[in-house]
């Protein structure tokens, strides 16, 4: 005679424990942060405006004007640097350059 094999339910859904405790989230310094204003653009660079280059990057601090204006849903304009390059910057990272003053003489 052999024996019955006994019934083994599985744990209910309520029986986990206790619910975690809330952490924030924390952004590892190796992921790459999405500004989202840049989104926006700014409305005061125009073609021929002399900017300097904010943000990022390779040019970041050099003077340059602005050659072309692009569209689209992050807007960005194609810059050429004072040392005569050129790159396409995104119009948040572009600021006024101030006027030069000529000498009172």
């Amino acid at each position: 005679m052999t024996r019955k094999r006994k019934v083994v339910y599985p744990p209910s859904r309520s029986s986990k424990g206790p619910a975690p405790v809330y952490t924030p989230q924390v952004t590892p310094p190796t992921v790459a942060v999405i500004n989202r204003q840049a989104m926006v653009g700014k409305e005061s660079i125009a073609v021929g405006m002399r900017v300097i280059i904010g943000g990022t990057g390779l040019y970041t601090g050099e003077t340059a004007v602005v050659e072309s204006l692009g569209g689209g849903v992050i807007p960005a304009a194609v810059v050429r640097t004072e040392a005569g390059q050129t790159r396409r910057v995104l119009t948040i990272d572009l600021a006024p350059a101030p006027k030069d003053t000529e000498p009172a003489g």
